[in-house]
Order: C-alpha cells, then sequence, then structure tokens
C-alpha cells in the first residue's frame, strides 16, 4: 500500500524535471536559446581570427585593449544585458504558458502529484537547460578572446565568478519570470515589458526605483568594470549606490525564493481555463 501513496513534494517535482528536460531540450525555444548564446561564441572566434591577421580590432582610442577588458565587456552587453534575461523571459514564462496553450496541462494536474510541483520541477529544467548551454559558451568565449592579450591564468578568477554570476542570474530571472508566467494571460508580454522597459527606466534614474529590479543586485555582483559608453551608463555613473556584495546575494536570494514560492501558490490556486 505504500507504493500508492501520494509522493512527496520535492520527488514529485524531481518526476516532472525528467518529464520536461526532453520536451524543453528538443522545443523550439532551444533553437533559439542556440542562437542567443552562439552569437558571442561566433564574434569572439572572429575577433581572434582577425587578430591574427594583424587587422586592429582591439584598438581604441590608439591604444590595445587587454583580453581581460575585453571579455568583461562582452559578459557584460552580451550575456547579463541581453542573453540572461530574454532566456529568463523566454522560458520562465513558459513553464505553464506552454502546458496551457498546448492543452497538456490537465493530463500533468491529474496525476497523484501537488500542482505546485509541477511548476517546480519544470523550474529545475529551465535551470538545467539553460546553465549547461550558457556557461559552456562562456568558457568557449573566455578562451577565444582572453589569451589574446591577458593571462588565463590571472583572470581565471573572474571567469568563475562570471559564471557563477550568470548562474545567479538565470535562477533569479526565472524564478520572477516563473511567477509571470503562472499569474498573468499573456506573460511574454509583460516579461518583455519588464526587462525592455521597467528595468532600463529604473535603472537609469536616481532613487529607490533601481532596488525594484533584478539588475541592479545582479551589477553588484560583476567582477568588471562596468562600461561608460552611451547616456544611460554615464547617467547610472553619476548616481550610482550599487549594494554590498552580501547586501545583493541576500536580495537575490529573497527574490528568488519569493516569486518561486509565488509561481507555486498561483498554480495551486489558479483555475486554468483551456480555449476551445
Amino acid at each position: 500500500m505504500a507504493s500508492e501513496r501520494t509522493p512527496g513534494y520535492l520527488s514529485s517535482a524531481l518526476r516532472v524535471f525528467d518529464l520536461s528536460m526532453s520536451e524543453m531540450l528538443w522545443s523550439r525555444r532551444t533553437i533559439f536559446m542556440a542562437l542567443v548564446v552562439g552569437a558571442p561564441v561566433l564574434i569572439a572566434v572572429l575577433l581572434r581570427l582577425l587578430d591574427a591577421l594583424g587587422a586592429p580590432v582591439f584598438q581604441v582610442n590608439g591604444m590595445r585593449m587587454a583580453g581581460p577588458a575585453i571579455f568583461g565587456l562582452m559578459i557584460w552587453v552580451f550575456y547579463l544585458r541581453f542573453t540572461v534575461p530574454v532566456l529568463g523571459v523566454f522560458y520562465g514564462t513558459s513553464l505553464i504558458a506552454d502546458e496551457v496553450e498546448d492543452k497538456t496541462i490537465t493530463y500533468l494536474f491529474t496525476r497523484p502529484i501537488p500542482k505546485g510541483a509541477v511548476l517546480l520541477g519544470k523550474y529545475f529544467a529551465y535551470m538545467a537547460c539553460t546553465v549547461f548551454v550558457v556557461l559552456p559558451s562562456v568558457v568557449i568565449v573566455y578562451l577565444a578572446i582572453v589569451p589574446l592579450h591577458g593571462s588565463l591564468g590571472a583572470s581565471f578568477i573572474d571567469l568563475v565568478k562570471d559564471l557563477v554570476l550568470l548562474a545567479v542570474g538565470l535562477a533569479v530571472y526565472g524564478a520572477v519570470f516563473a511567477f509571470i508566467g503562472a499569474r498573468f494571460k499573456r506573460p511574454l508580454l509583460v516579461g518583455l515589458m519588464f526587462i525592455f522597459g521597467w528595468e532600463q527606466v529604473a535603472l537609469a534614474f536616481p532613487g529607490y526605483l533601481k532596488k525594484f529590479t533584478v539588475a541592479y543586485y545582479l551589477q553588484a555582483l560583476v567582477p568588471h568594470a562596468m562600461p561608460s559608453d552611451n547616456v544611460i551608463s554615464m547617467i547610472q555613473s553619476i548616481f550610482r549606490e550599487n549594494p554590498t556584495l552580501p547586501q545583493a546575494l541576500f536580495w537575490l536570494a529573497v527574490i528568488l525564493l519569493v516569486f518561486l514560492w509565488l509561481a507555486a501558490v498561483s498554480v495551486e490556486r489558479k483555475e486554468y481555463v483551456l480555449e476551445q
């Protein structure tokens, strides 16, 4: 009779994780993810090739930039400001929304497992898919760029920090957008407005608004100097009050846990009506 008992919350989530991994890897979003993370890899390889041919691709105002500085710029521009939030919104909002759109959510909810565990298991699958695609691409970019005008050993610790930073960013953004996907009817639109609207505006102005963004706390973890080559970055540099490392880690953990809990609660309580 013990085998007929309802499985626990975590074991149920792991079952959904196993079921969702293959579906997520072979979904259309995987092609999009490959294109997103492949772009900086191709750029890094192209820059190395051009540099080997003698092209002055790493010269700024007549001075050659060091490899670690170029790598830090690529982390900031391609990964932190674009790849991480975009993958978070496209995958996070789809965890439940895709099941509703495909009319398969009823099959998941008829299983003898907690509804919230369905979302948690799919969130674990999202983390596995994105982390094991994004982080290797960062390592490839590092190996292509840093040896040109820098030391691998001297900047290796920054690479480790970058990998941890991007994993944290994927986890936090994924939790936020998992809640949006579970709560709103047009979650992708709401998510895109959040990362390209709210976060950009809030970070550009002084005051407390930036504290209600994920990017504000993530940028405090960046081991590289942030670029200041555009108007928004210049404005931020004037009014910048970055949180300390402990504060940033604390609030990122709070955001992650709170929104993941809210997402699970939303799935537990919401009645999903499938459109005919």
